[in-house]
């Protein structure tokens, strides 16, 4: 069996949505600009969770990591959020829909463990069905058998979040949202998460922001620190206690992802940036 070890957390994630053909190449890419978080999902329609795992058993081929040194979650994805390349048997139950799909992403990734894994989304949009709890249920057994270390949910609103921490046996560690400057940053899921020992993580905190990236408020801040409003937005993310991911194919980019550890926003600095969409 498996040890029951914490694995570390990096302080940012690789994305691999929505990259195709270009998926090997730009995870091997990131590894090699120093990323140690990857996320992934079982979702052929927008993941290559296969050429995932080539770049990972790439690096560790290569001698540039071990397992050991990465971060890996992936997500096990509900029916109306694939398209016909399915990860599990349509007709089966729910539970076992979970079981395939995590065997299938340990074969695609090369590895006998996950680091999280994470619910692609509640089977419905407002609370939470059977579907979800039957799924959750499943999520927790393999976190019992520890092949699974931490559990997540992505795409979800404070009433679901709520109910599964109110009835969930293992409550997510991580919680995955598109994180949007005019609804304050997510700051209720955010705040929830605080309250209750979870992980805000933050995806398109660029591409769904592109007007905070474009105001001049946000321009002088960058240029008080010599660094982009990219870099600055990453470093709020990071100060405001999210962890952040980034998809992007740019190697300059990636480095320059990476280095927000290097300056740190004032408190004034952080409010102007919570606040400059806020409606």
């Amino acid at each position: 069996m498996i040890p029951k070890t914490q694995p570390f957390v990096p302080k940012f994630l690789y994305g691999t949505a929505w990259k195709e053909a270009a998926t090997q190449s730009l995870t091997e890419l990131a590894i090699v600009q120093g990323f140690r978080g990857i996320d992934t999902a079982n979702q052929r329609k927008h993941y290559f969770e296969e050429a995932v795992g080539a770049a990972i058993s790439v690096c560790i081929e290569k001698g540039l990591v071990t397992r050991d040194d990465l971060f890996i979650q992936t997500k096990f994805t509900f029916r109306h959020g694939q398209d016909h390349r399915l990860p599990y048997d349509p007709a089966a139950p729910i539970e076992q829909q979970v079981s395939q799909s995590f065997a299938s992403s340990l074969e695609h990734l090369g590895t006998d463990r996950i680091d999280s894994l994470v619910l692609h989304g509640p089977s419905r949009g407002t609370g939470l069905g059977p579907d979800d709890w039957a799924s959750w249920k499943a999520m927790e057994a393999l976190h019992d058998s520890s092949k699974v270390r931490m559990l997540g949910i992505s795409n979800v609103n404070l009433d679901q979040l709520d109910e599964l921490f109110q009835r969930a046996r293992i409550r997510p560690t991580f919680v995955q949202n598109r994180c949007y400057a005019i609804q304050v940053w997510d700051l209720a899921i955010r705040q929830f998460c605080k309250i209750n020992g979870a992980v805000y993580q933050a995806f398109s905190l660029l591409t769904a922001n592109r007007a905070v990236l474009s105001s001049s408020q946000l321009a002088a801040i960058a240029q008080c620190y010599g660094r982009s409003p990219a870099q600055v937005v990453f470093r709020f993310a990071v100060q405001a206690g999210m962890l952040p991911l980034t998809g992007t194919s740019n190697a300059a980019h990636m480095q320059a992802d990476l280095e927000v550890d290097e300056f740190t926003l004032l408190d004034a600095e952080m409010e102007v940036i919570e606040n400059l969409m806020k409606p």
